[in-house]
């Protein structure tokens, strides 16, 4: 019996959410949060990304996704996870400014050393709870959740009013920098 939430084929969209560890606010500066849009956009330049709709949060992402015909979106998860994963570090490291860095970084070290699968440094919780987006219904209904998250979390009174979303494009407010595949 497969694992309840996997992702089982690449024809299929599915709604993801990538989350830091311990829920850490680790996407409340513009540099870290830059940092996830380019890597996705290089995703879709270099392996086939296709991006629905998404939402960068505070301390997670919601994507809808799915991948061009001939990569596979297992593959492209795993990849944008893990260079996001060591580029942030990176960028936590280097950044004199963050008042929580030798913080992060020690909840970071030590969730890497409570998980077998990695050395020394975890910053995305291992699963990602892929959702298979079967009918245009689901499709929708999780676009319509990912940009209604920073309106739930009481950061903006209208979806478009968060920039770190696809909601914007939606809207038709401002052009999105990842190349969304609308619906």
């Amino acid at each position: 019996m497969g694992r309840r939430y996997a992702i089982h084929s690449s024809d299929d969209v599915y709604f993801v959410t990538f989350t830091v560890v311990n829920w850490i606010d680790i996407f409340t500066r513009d540099e870290y949060r830059e940092i996830f849009i380019d890597s996705m956009v290089y995703c879709q330049k270099n392996k086939g990304l296709e991006v629905f709709a998404y939402c960068i949060m505070t301390n997670h992402v919601h994507l809808v996704i799915g991948a061009k015909e001939g990569f596979e979106l297992s593959d492209i998860v795993r990849d944008l996870k893990s260079f996001t994963s060591r580029h942030i570090r990176k960028a936590i490291e280097q950044n004199e400014k963050e008042s929580r860095r030798e913080w992060m970084l020690w909840m970071f070290g030590r969730a890497g050393k409570k998980n077998h699968r990695n050395k020394d440094f975890q910053f995305w919780l291992q699963h990602s709870h892929p959702v298979a987006l079967t009918t245009q219904d689901m499709l929708h209904q999780r676009i319509n959740y990912t940009h209604q998250n920073p309106v739930r979390a009481g950061f903006v009174a209208e979806a478009h009013d968060w920039i770190w979303s696809s909601a914007r494009a939606y809207a038709e407010i401002e052009k999105s920098k990842v190349d969304l595949t609308m619906v």
